[in-house]
């Protein structure tokens, strides 16, 4: 992406180093760690962030992770790492260092050239066989033109720069033969030598005295104001925060759980962990032989993440029922309504409603399956498209939290803001025969969500449809193929990966193994299960097979004539139904053992009419426990058991029967 400018500099309000919801996860045999679990902030030019929280939290990784240099068992699930530089020409490029491939020579180029590293240790960091100027030289010369002497003549200005003695002598010497604070100079000055604009420093000053750590963070501060660097400083000590950082990010356990500037920080620090932290300081001020504060206990496994704030096991304000709950939803509906008008006559008069959807709630979490449930004509699939904005909802709201921050009440925006939040949805169809374009290749179908939203560059796309092709358990060969050259199973596959490309938060699957014979809808069905594991996608499942239902499904909801009658985890929904209408659709399913046919309920009577429905509850015509209340008072959605909730006059009372195992 290209923008204009009037100068050819980078305009002061905006952030060179945008990280939007990050996440990086590894891959291990004892389950997946969340190593960044959804961290966003901004780097400004002439500007420190700093980055603090306890060993483990996710700082290194978060760094590793915008220079792409993540190791074999970890990778970027999602987020965007925007870079945004000023070309010489009056633009600004902005590119997503997340769409790159990390061996690339365009990363490569960034990576050293645009944003320079400085380890926490450089003895390790040099390689013991060569001399340290050697090592500043190839890096020169791995950005540049530039001859050996001239670039020897660059290492020795450098090493000038940043403070070595004799930098002439010293060019030609080993590492070992530094002390520690030269070492982190010349470390410096290596990472300094393509004239980056971002500079990360992992905790630069941990392995230093006091007085050479003094020393280190004066030359970085002096280079900063000197080149305008943007610099992200990474380290648990909070002492050289407050004396560094501009701004400061707060992570735990690869949350970020506090961000803002220094003073506030330090002076209105408002999360419980940035409290604990700012306390367990070593003050020069303290009297002798005082302990320390510490903080309980110590960070959990991140194999045993904890639901909610993630600090609540240490917490000294814990709140159960509070902090031990889980996370905001993604998406909250709220009192959904669309309301379809019948017309008549010449002047096409309104003269009713179908109530599609009659006032609809329920909510979906991160990483979660629910799953809209029942017949034909109940307001299934018009409360998926309203969600994705696909009609336009009568009434209601439709709130939703991409990244975890404010949620978006998305139910009247307009097509233009709507635009940003659409790559946040995504959906999969039912029939992968007829959502399919027969005229374009593979390669198109999948990449053109990419191009739509800002991709021009056919190599990274070709890249990235490759990876999803991967992800979907699909060979790249089958780029250039077109649609007509696969099998049913093979096309919602492509669908899928095509649902995938923007990396979304929320995927709308609507009927989506329906059209599929048993064997691929089982293969698909798995699939869905796996990515939901690997992306941390959540779904909306919509379907009228309860069998696929419970296999796919966290939380079941129940829609009879736009209303929902039932909403509860799906093993409790299955066993202890608390609504007549879910006992008659659980006893309908047919099932694989011919003793069980005399179990089922058949409903007499036709399903209520939408445009018409009747007093009370609008299943009472066909329930077999109706009583005189029903036909008069309408039931609302209640929480029956935790978790559980139901609209019926009896939910207390009866005694339904779930599925007979």
């Amino acid at each position: 992406m290209t923008t204009t400018l009037s100068t050819p500099t980078l305009p002061t309000e905006q952030p060179i180093l945008s990280v939007q919801d990050l996440r990086t996860y590894y891959y291990q045999d004892e389950g997946i760690v969340r190593a960044v679990d959804g961290a966003s902030f901004d780097v400004y030019a002439g500007k420190t962030l700093g980055i603090v929280g306890e060993s483990g939290c996710g700082k290194s990784v978060t760094a590793r992770s915008i220079l792409r240099i993540v190791e074999q068992t970890g990778r970027i699930e999602s987020g965007e790492v925007w870079l945004r530089r000023a070309n010489g020409r009056g633009q600004v490029e902005e590119m997503d260092l997340t769409k790159l491939d990390a061996n690339s020579p365009a990363m490569r180029d960034i990576r050293g050239g645009e944003i320079a590293l400085i380890f926490q240790e450089p003895m390790t960091s040099f390689s013991a066989y060569h001399t340290v100027g050697n090592q500043i030289i190839e890096a020169i010369r791995l950005h540049s033109d530039l001859s050996r002497q001239a670039a020897r003549d660059r290492a020795i200005e450098l090493l000038r720069m940043v403070g070595i003695p004799r930098p002439e002598r010293r060019i030609d010497e080993y590492s070992f033969q530094l002390s520690g604070g030269l070492r982190q100079r010349v470390m410096i000055a290596m990472a300094l030598s393509s004239d980056p604009k971002v500079l990360i420093a992992d905790e630069p000053t941990t392995a230093l005295d006091v007085t050479t750590q003094a020393q280190i963070l004066e030359l970085m501060q002096k280079l900063q104001e000197e080149k305008g660097l943007a610099i992200i400083l990474i380290t648990h000590d909070m002492g050289v925060i407050a004396e560094m950082a501009d701004d400061v990010v707060v992570m735990y356990l690869g949350r970020v759980v506090e961000r803002g500037p220094v003073d506030a920080i330090f002076h209105e620090p408002k999360h419980p962990y940035t409290r604990a932290l700012l306390r367990s300081i070593p003050s020069i001020l303290a009297k002798p032989r005082t302990k320390l504060a510490t903080i309980t206990g110590s960070i959990p496994h991140p194999y045993n993440r904890p639901e909610g704030c993630p600090f609540h096991t240490r917490c000294p304000d814990f709140m159960a029922g509070t902090c031990d709950v889980r996370e905001p939803a993604l998406l909250e509906v709220k009192n959904l309504k669309k309301y379809f008008p019948i017309r008549k006559g010449l002047l096409r008069r309104v003269v009713g409603q179908v109530r599609a959807v009659d006032d609809v709630s329920f909510s979906i979490y991160r990483g979660e399956t629910l799953s809209l449930v029942g017949e034909s004509g109940c307001g299934k699939t018009t409360t998926s498209r309203c969600i994705l904005r696909a009609v336009h909802p009568t009434a209601g709201e439709i709130r939703f939290r991409p990244n975890g921050g404010q949620a978006i009440n998305m139910a009247h925006l307009s097509k233009g803001e709507l635009r940003p939040l659409r790559r946040e949805m995504q959906m999969i169809f039912q029939d992968p025969y007829s959502s399919l374009n027969p005229r374009m290749t593979i390669f198109d179908i999948i990449g053109e969500p990419l191009l739509v939203n800002g991709m021009r560059d056919a190599a990274q796309r070709r890249a990235r449809v490759s990876e999803l092709l991967d992800v979907v358990r699909l060979p790249a060969a089958y780029l250039n193929r077109y649609p007509h050259a696969f099998s049913g199973g093979q096309r919602q596959r492509i669908g899928i990966a095509r649902a995938l490309a923007l990396n979304p938060k929320l995927i709308v699957a609507d009927e989506p193994v329906s059209a599929l014979d048993v064997s691929v809808q089982a293969q698909i069905v798995n699939l869905l299960l796996e990515l939901q594991d690997e992306l941390d996608v959540s779904f909306l499942f919509v379907a009228h097979d309860l069998s696929v239902v419970k296999h796919v499904s966290d939380r079941v909801a129940v829609m009879y004539v736009g209303k929902l009658v039932e909403v509860a985890p799906t093993e409790e929904l299955f066993n202890q139904p608390r609504h007549p209408y879910t006992e008659a659709l659980l006893s309908a399913v047919p099932k694989p053992n011919p003793r069980l046919r005399s179990q089922r309920i058949i409903l007499e009577g036709e399903v209520a009419d939408p445009a018409n429905p009747p007093s009370g509850c609008y299943f009472h015509p066909r329930c077999r426990y109706v009583i005189d209340r029903c036909k008069v008072d309408t039931p609302a959605l209640e929480e029956i058991t935790p978790g559980h909730f139901a609209s019926c006059h009896r939910a207390h009372e009866l005694t339904l029967n779930g599925v007979a195992e």
